[in-house]
C-alpha cells in the first residue's frame, strides 16, 4: 500500500467510520503524514509497530520546532488513534494505542462577550459588509451562535430545508449527536432577512449559508468578518465567533439554567465540559463585585 493510499484509507475511516468533521479529518491525516515522513514508514504493518518511544522521539522533534503544549497534546491524540487503527487493520492481538502520557495543559476559561457586545458585533458586520445580502448572512450566522449556542460548523451545516425556522431547531453536532436548540425571534427574523436577500437559490439539500460566489460559506470568512468588527468596536482579540457560544452558555447560567439543561443545549458529551462555565460565571460575578462594591478596594491600612 502506497503512502497516498494509506492516508486515504485512514481519512475514509475517520470520515465514515468515526464520523469526524472534515476539519478533524484534514488535521489527523496531516499529522499521520508527518509521522510517516519523519520515521520513514512505508507500510501499514510498520505503522502498527510504532511504539511509545518512537512517538516520544517524534514529538520531541516537533517540540523543538516550536510546537506548543496544546498542539503537542492534539498531535499525540491523533497519532495514537492512527496507530491503534493500523494495529486493528493488521489483526494485531492487542489493537490499542501505545501508552504515552501527553503534556500537562492548563485549562483556560472561555472569555465570553457581553450581550451588548454580541449584538454590536452582529450589527457592525451587517452595516459594513460589501453587499447587503452578505451582511444579512453574517448577522444571521452570528445570532444563531449567540442566541442558540451553535458551533460555527453547526451553523454552516444548515441547509435550505432549515430556512423557515420555528421556535426550535434540530442540529447535528460532534460525533453525529443530534440536539434541539431554541430559536429566538431576533434570530428567526435575521435568517428570514438573509433568505430574502440571498441571490442564490437555496435548495433543500444545499447549504443555507452561501459564499460570495454561491458555494458553501467557509468558517474563515465569518472569522475574518468578526475580526474586522471587533477592531472597529475596540473589542479584545478574545471576541471571536466561538466566544458567542461561550456567551450563550454563561448568560443562561447566570439566569439560573441548570448544568444538565445547559449540557443538552450545548451538545456536550460529558457534564465535565459544561462545568467549566460555572467557573466563568463565578469569575464574572467577582469582577462585577470588585467594580461595584464600595468596600472591594479598601486600602491595606483600613483592614
Amino acid at each position: 500500500m502506497s503512502e497516498a493510499a494509506l492516508l486515504e484509507q485512514w481519512g475514509a475511516h475517520l470520515a465514515q467510520g468515526r464520523r469526524r468533521s472534515p476539519h478533524t479529518v484534514r488535521a489527523y491525516v496531516a499529522t499521520a503524514r508527518r509521522l510517516i515522513a519523519a520515521r520513514g514508514l512505508t507500510t501499514l504493518c510498520e505503522v502498527a509497530r510504532v511504539e511509545a518511544q518512537d512517538l516520544r522521539a517524534h514529538l520531541a522533534a516537533r517540540r523543538a520546532e516550536g510546537l506548543a503544549n496544546s498542539s503537542a497534546a492534539r498531535e499525540l491524540s491523533a497519532l495514537k488513534s492512527f496507530i491503534a487503527w493500523a494495529r486493528a487493520e493488521t489483526g494485531d492481538p492487542d489493537p490499542t494505542a501505545p501508552r504515552l502520557r501527553g503534556p500537562r495543559l492548563k485549562k483556560g476559561l472561555p472569555r465570553p462577550v457581553t450581550p451588548d457586545e454580541a449584538v454590536n458585533i452582529a450589527e457592525e458586520i451587517d452595516g459594513s459588509a460589501r453587499a447587503e445580502w452578505i451582511g444579512a448572512r453574517d448577522r444571521a450566522v452570528l445570532l444563531l451562535m449567540y442566541g442558540s449556542g451553535l458551533r460555527i460548523a453547526e451553523a454552516l451545516s444548515l441547509t435550505g430545508a432549515d430556512a423557515q425556522l420555528g421556535d426550535v431547531l434540530q442540529v447535528t453536532g460532534k460525533g453525529g449527536k443530534q440536539r434541539v436548540v431554541p430559536i429566538l425571534p431576533i434570530t428567526r427574523e435575521a435568517v428570514a432577512a438573509y433568505v430574502t436577500a440571498c441571490p442564490w437559490p437555496l435548495g433543500t439539500d444545499e447549504p443555507l449559508f452561501r459564499g460570495a460566489k454561491g458555494g458553501a460559506l467557509a468558517p474563515g470568512m465569518v472569522q475574518k468578518a468578526v475580526a474586522r468588527a471587533r477592531t472597529a468596536l475596540g473589542l479584545p482579540a478574545s471576541a471571536t465567533p466561538h466566544a458567542l457560544r461561550h456567551s450563550f452558555a454563561t448568560h443562561l447560567l447566570s439566569a439560573g439554567a441548570d448544568l444538565r439543561s445547559l449540557q443538552e443545549l450545548l451538545g456536550h458529551a460529558s457534564l465535565g465540559s459544561t462545568q467549566i462555565y460555572t467557573k466563568v460565571d463565578a469569575a464574572s460575578l467577582l469582577e462585577t463585585y470588585r467594580g461595584a462594591h464600595p468596600r472591594a478596594h479598601r486600602r491595606k491600612d483600613e483592614t
